[in-house]
């Protein structure tokens, strides 16, 4: 496994987050901390925010394994991880969110990228038949 460098300066910049992701960092932090102390002499220290049990990094296809049974089971449709960027700019799109600003985001440098790989809009008339569809699921048992 390789650890490299961001392509850009800006890839590196800091940026906010909703409050339920830094919620979810502050439990993943008493995780790593318990784990440490079980892993004592054992644990590796490292700046990475999800690690194994002794501190090092993840090899990609364990967290990909580890990500395909979280969809699982949380009952949602499985995904790869990757495709939760495209996600990301498709809710963003969906919010109105400013095309520079879910730029600024999705850490691309082009808006090109943004506009057309990163974001899958809906048209108002998907969006509506979409919440009349909802209302319906959500009046049954």
């Amino acid at each position: 496994m390789v650890h490299d460098e961001t392509k850009t300066e800006a890839s590196s910049a800091t940026l906010p987050l909703p409050q339920i992701c830094v919620n979810a960092l502050r439990l993943r932090r008493q995780e790593q901390e318990r784990a440490q102390l079980a892993a004592g002499e054992l644990w590796a220290d490292s700046d990475f925010v999800f690690t194994t049990r002794y501190g090092t990094p993840v090899e990609p296809r364990n967290f990909n394994r580890s990500f395909a049974n979280r969809t699982e089971k949380a009952g949602v449709r499985g995904i790869r991880l990757h495709d939760t960027r495209h996600t990301c700019g498709s809710l963003l799109a969906a919010l109105d969110v400013h095309p520079r600003v879910a730029m600024q985001i999705l850490r691309h440098s082009k808006i090109a990228v943004t506009m057309e790989v990163y974001t899958h809009v809906p048209s108002e008339a998907t969006r509506k038949a979409l919440r009349k569809l909802g209302k319906h699921l959500g009046r049954q048992s």
